[in-house]
């Protein structure tokens, strides 16, 4: 039988707990979430779930709603249901830019301890979208281990290439190889999976996320599909994020693939995964350099010298004007709810004048 604690739980939960005053409720863990409707796994069992109007009615954003891998106070109603009445503090959050949603950000899991930025060898293989993958992880606080997936269909001289490729863009982030067919490089991952630490799988679609979840776990919990033979491309077999118990005590979060993957905010995360070219703006001309046309950037010297690869400075700039123009959207934002909430001030003002 599951404990708390095998589910993540800890003293730090358990004191928020008793300061809130939630000693009444039952604790859980949001292990699915899809269009608001919650599964929450306890020590006894896993209950559909609802959150109750008053945590509802005063949610701001999309951040104040459970998402998978909260932790939560329940309390049991009609058959196998609970209602969710509180969200404890979270550890970590990852998010990304809501496609088609300018200056807002989608939650893609919390309370993450490592994420496993996995990427097959064998067709799509993008150290760009890598890159992508680990400013998120580094915006976020969260450890990062590299998980290159379909080895058995390439040569070894193949992988050793592509291997070598990323780290000379990628350094100080560990790198896996694994076959999910023949568990080729296993023994290798199972290293660094932990009883009680919650894991999370980013990457696209067709990379063998749900495979490796499923051999992870000892059993079928994700659904799988081949790679579409016309598009060469894989197809969104995960629907929503889930969060699964492996065999091994650990706890994995699965998420649909993504193609787009926006930068938001990401306050650390760009100055982590471009570390050299942040120590290279140091030695700019000019402090406000941007790294794209100004005399005496030591950045574009080091490109232009071979000193720095191309491909990744490349990659920096766009990730930095994405950057930016989040900031810019969200200040937009903020400035036109400003007006609007003093319209609505202003309005109910010259109401009360009229009245009286």
């Amino acid at each position: 039988m599951l404990t708390l604690e095998d589910l993540g739980y800890n003293l730090n939960l358990e004191n928020f707990r008793k300061e809130r005053d939630l000693l009444s409720f039952g604790v859980g863990r949001v292990i699915s979430e899809h269009r608001e409707r919650y599964v929450v796994k306890t020590e006894s069992d896993e209950f559909e779930a609802e959150v109750v109007g008053n945590l509802r009615f005063s949610a701001q954003n999309r951040s104040d709603f459970p998402v998978v891998g909260d932790w939560v106070a329940t309390s049991e109603y009609g058959d196998n249901k609970v209602l969710i009445h509180a969200i404890f503090p979270r550890k970590t959050l990852i998010e990304r830019q809501a496609v088609g949603k300018f200056g807002e950000k989608q939650i893609i899991a919390a309370n993450i301890d490592d994420a496993f930025l996995v990427q097959a060898v064998d067709r799509d293989f993008n150290i760009n979208r890598m890159e992508r993958y680990l400013t998120i992880c580094h915006a976020s606080g969260i450890h990062a281990i590299i998980l290159l997936t379909k080895i058995d269909l390439i040569s070894e001289s193949g992988l050793d290439k592509i291997i070598d490729s990323t780290k000379e863009r990628i350094s100080g982030v560990p790198i896996v190889a694994i076959s999910n067919e023949n568990r080729i490089g296993y023994d290798h991952l199972h290293q660094y999976i932990r009883k009680g630490y919650t894991y999370c799988v980013l990457g696209s679609s067709g990379a063998g996320k749900s495979t490796l979840a499923n051999n992870l776990a000892g059993k079928a919990t994700m659904k799988t599909d081949a790679i579409s033979r016309s598009t060469g491309k894989g197809k969104h077999v995960t629907s929503h994020r889930e969060l699964v118990v492996l065999e091994s005590g650990g706890l994995l979060i699965d998420n649909p693939g993504m193609r787009e993957v926006g930068i938001t905010d990401t306050i650390g995360g760009l100055e982590t995964t471009f570390a050299t070219i942040y120590a290279l703006s140091s030695h700019c001309k000019f402090k406000n350099c941007t790294h794209v046309h100004e005399d005496g950037c030591a950045v574009i010297e080091a490109v232009e010298k071979g000193e720095l690869d191309t491909s990744n400075y490349e990659n920096y700039l766009k990730m930095e004007k994405e950057r930016e123009h989040f900031e810019s959207n969200v200040a937009d934002r903020r400035k036109k709810e400003k007006e609007f909430g003093k319209l609505i001030k202003n309005y109910y003002k010259d109401k009360r004048r009229n009245e009286s």
